[in-house]
């Protein structure tokens, strides 16, 4: 067990820290505030590789591991978070279509979204299907060469904005083996787009309500084969729930970045905050659970890219403890920061609501803790 970085993992993460320090950070704040989508910035970070981490060469894709994709995340992240988070959608979406699209949907969207030029949207959860994912009614019926998608998508990330889909559809019956997945794109006739929704964080993506009624989607854009499409969800959920446990990760090292510094800085009844043992005690135990949450999701990265049989258990466990210690981490950096913590001259309020989303999707960690609580009473489950 080696816990040093290897010389390529500290130049990706030194790649993506320069790219989040003169990319996104500087217009962090300005994008929150104006709920602005920023298309070019992401087609840079495109042209760097970051659209397409661990994608495969054979769409243009860099091919790294869960691993190596999670050092970067957490550098981006510190930049800014929402954007970020946008981007390991985009990456998801791009490596569903690479590993599971036909030659004829790879070869139309494939290189185009992992250079960053077309940009994905992943469609899963429903008005009515949230956690109960394998409930979903969106229709997919097939018709000659096409299938026919009926039905609505709800809190699509950079939907109205993105031009691409990956979009899980009822082919069978009811449960997870009646449900497949297709690439469709998105400005098809028959698509519909719901008001951008005003949330409390992640306002530098959009996201909307998608409709579909009578889209016709050619029957060779259908990814794996029919009632494929709740495995591959499975599959693609459990390297998000990496994914989004490494964006708490970094924004929660940078609010504690931010409070250190405060803290310096910082004086009150003629001594700085750094001087005063209880918010020592306080930073002390932020950078302990921060340091072994990081810990967690890697190793939980590492098993994903092994194959191991608990990987699903590992990816649930991380993402629950990581986005709890994450959201924390942030509170307390605000609290620590006192009245100026709560107003938007500094980020770190920012932090606070972009982080608190981190617990819901991906699955809610009520929903990780019963995939975890499954293995353990599972009948002659062996230790994790």
């Amino acid at each position: 067990m080696n816990f040093e970085l290897s010389e390529d993992q500290v130049a990706f993460s030194d790649m993506a820290r320069a790219f989040a320090q003169n990319e996104l950070e500087p217009h962090a704040a300005e994008w929150d505030a104006e709920s602005f989508f920023p298309v070019d910035v992401i087609r840079k970070a495109g042209e760097l590789g970051f659209c397409s981490l661990y994608a495969p060469e054979s769409v243009g894709g860099l091919g790294l591991s869960r691993l190596d994709a999670s050092i970067i995340f957490e550098q981006l992240s510190m930049g800014c978070t929402s954007t970020t988070a946008y981007l390991t959608i985009h990456n998801m979406v791009t490596w569903m279509l690479a590993d599971f699209g036909t030659r004829e949907a790879v070869a139309q969207w494939g290189e185009k979204l992992a250079t960053g030029e077309l940009l994905g949207s992943y469609c899963l959860t429903e008005p009515n299907s949230g956690s109960d994912a394998a409930s979903l009614k969106t229709t997919a019926k097939r018709d000659g060469e096409h299938y026919v998608l009926n039905g609505s998508k709800m809190f699509i990330s950079g939907a109205g904005s993105t031009d691409f889909l990956v979009v899980m559809a009822r082919t069978g019956g009811e449960g997870p083996g009646g449900v497949s997945a297709f690439a469709v794109d998105a400005k098809s006739e028959g698509i519909s787009y719901g008001r951008k929704e005003d949330k409390m964080g992640w306002n530098s993506q959009p996201t909307r309500m998608i409709t579909f009624e009578d889209v016709r989607v050619p029957a060779n854009h259908l990814l794996g084969n029919e009632g494929d499409g709740f495995k591959i969800a499975m599959k693609g959920l459990d390297g998000g729930r990496i994914n989004i446990a490494t964006c708490s990760i970094g924004t929660a090292q940078q609010a504690l970045n931010k409070a250190r510094e405060y803290m310096l800085e910082r004086k009150q009844f003629g001594k700085r905050l750094a001087d005063f043992q209880a918010l020592q005690f306080r930073l002390a135990d932020m950078v302990t659970e921060l340091v072994a949450a990081r810990q967690l999701v890697r190793m939980a990265a590492t098993k994903l890219d092994a194959g191991h049989p608990d990987a699903t258990t590992y990816c649930a466990m991380a993402k629950r403890f990581a986005t709890d210690v994450g959201f924390k981490v942030c509170d307390e950096a605000l609290q620590l920061y006192g009245g100026n913590g709560y107003i938007k001259e500094y980020p770190v309020e920012r932090y606070v609501r972009d982080t608190r989303v981190h617990r819901i999707l991906e699955g809610t960690n009520e929903i990780m803790r019963l995939i975890i609580s499954r293995r353990v009473l599972a009948d002659g489950a062996a230790e994790l």
